[in-house]
């Protein structure tokens, strides 16, 4: 049994990068956890309604998956560029060290979200082996609305190097992403149940699936 650990930046990214994985890790027996780094509180414009509906979208969501563990980080929304990057590495190197992960998914590097890029860089700094020397697999993943729209140059798209094959998966993956009422919208918004099928097609495409959903590898220890 593996302990898998997914950094969502924002709730509805672990869903959108590999919420279907997480479904087969679960079914091959691994214990799965998520962590959500910031929360709605710190928008300006966020109606208490909106907060709690937020809250309950979340619990909905981790019921659906099983995790055995929530951490809920409550970092402000859109401003972790205020905050210094050793806090940062304090709370994320805390939070490996309370789940002790095998396995971790993290944002994509040069995902178009600034929230993303400092969440991947901090996390990263916390995953050295001498530091935590029970993560033995970090992958990025890719979340649409974010990845797809990292710079198209050399050396900062998103090239995948392992994909997963998510066919038994990927509908209850749609239907939990549905949960995020107001994330979903209509094609061609990114995030619509057209766009997410059409990606896990594409990628399963690639390694010979009917659906895949597809990670850059950034290390591995056997």
């Amino acid at each position: 049994m593996k302990k898998v650990l997914v950094v969502s930046v924002h709730p509805d990214d672990e869903t959108l990068g590999c919420g279907a994985t997480l479904l087969k890790h679960k079914s091959q027996g691994d214990e799965i956890c998520w962590a959500i780094v910031t929360n709605m509180s710190g928008l300006s414009n966020v109606k208490p309604e909106q907060i709690k509906t937020r809250e309950e979208e979340i619990s909905q969501v981790a019921a659906k998956y099983g995790f055995k563990q929530v951490h809920q980080l409550g970092l402000p929304s859109t401003k972790l560029d205020s905050m210094g990057d050793s806090e940062l590495i304090t709370i994320m190197h805390k939070l490996f060290c309370d789940v002790k992960p095998h396995t971790v998914y993290l944002p994509f590097q040069n995902d178009v979200h600034s929230d993303h890029r400092i969440i991947f860089n901090n996390a990263y700094a916390c995953t050295k082996s001498f530091r935590s020397p029970f993560i033995k697999e970090i992958y990025m993943m890719e979340t649409l609305s974010e990845t797809e729209f990292a710079p198209c140059a050399a050396g900062q798209s998103f090239c995948p190097n392992v994909f997963v094959d998510i066919t038994e998966f990927l509908q209850q993956k749609i239907e939990i992403m549905k949960l995020y009422k107001s994330e979903l919208a209509p094609c061609p918004f990114p995030r619509s149940e057209d766009n997410i099928r059409a990606l896990a097609t594409l990628r399963g495409s690639t390694c010979g699936a009917r659906y895949a959903e597809s990670f850059m590898l950034l290390k591995q220890i056997k």
